[in-house]
């Protein structure tokens, strides 16, 4: 049976490029994101390369959704075999001395209750199967707090901890679960948009990357599985 990647965060960054090189190693690709068009445009582009994929429009701040999101993508391709989470809503990043409760909990869903609930949706069939991998992407603040870089980081963090916990639980059960931090602006990237245009603004320089680089580190962290997490590019 062809293996499926489902890639929850569907953009114009590293969600396309990851559709790509999953694609181009012959595996099926669902595509999550909140716009249909640009889901479409991305299906339709994939298909010219001989790419079997499919988009399901979802808004992954609703948690609740998340169990009959998942199921909806297995009645087309089955069960998932790797699931990538690395969705981007533009933000600055804030002094954690402004950070308040309610700053958090507009986050709390998106970088932390929906990746958890998605897991906690997929864990049981992979486990039973012996194999999978659930992948999340961030920014390297998470890893590596600084002054000045707070906002969803927090959020972010929670999300590490339970990452690098559960792979301690499940990594000898077949199932692999790690995280890729990126020190840098994506290019071809909303968030990459959204800098040129003003949306959004980032109190340190950071370099750009392009985000095939990016994809070829999740398809490596699926298949070599020697890490849990990748900082890139490296300090």
């Amino acid at each position: 049976m062809r293996r499926t990647v489902a890639v929850f965060g569907a953009g114009s960054g590293t969600g396309a490029s990851v559709a790509r090189r999953f694609g181009r190693e012959g595996h099926r690709v669902a595509l999550v994101a909140r716009r249909r068009d640009p889901l479409d445009k991305l299906v339709a582009r994939l298909a010219a390369d001989g790419v079997e994929a499919a988009a399901f429009p979802a808004d992954l701040r609703h948690t609740e959704r998340i169990p009959a999101l998942v199921s909806a993508i297995e009645a087309r391709f089955g069960h998932i075999d790797v699931a990538v989470y690395a969705p981007f809503v533009p933000a600055t990043l804030i002094p954690a001395a402004a950070v308040d409760a309610a700053v958090l909990r507009a986050w709390l869903d998106l970088y932390l209750l929906s990746p958890v609930a998605l897991a906690h949706t997929l864990l049981p069939g992979m486990l039973e199967r012996g194999d999978g991998a659930l992948l999340f992407g961030y920014g390297s603040s998470v890893v590596t707090p600084a002054a000045g870089l707070s906002g969803p980081v927090p959020v972010l963090a929670a999300l590490r901890n339970y990452l690098h916990t559960l792979h301690g639980e499940v990594a000898d059960r077949g199932v692999h679960v790690g995280g890729l931090a990126v020190r840098a602006v994506i290019e071809r990237s909303e968030g990459h948009r959204a800098l040129r245009s003003g949306d959004m603004s980032l109190a340190i320089d950071l370099p750009t990357v392009d985000p095939d680089e990016l994809a070829d580190l999740v398809w490596n962290l699926v298949t070599q599985r020697d890490r849990i997490e990748v900082v890139h590019p490296a300090p």
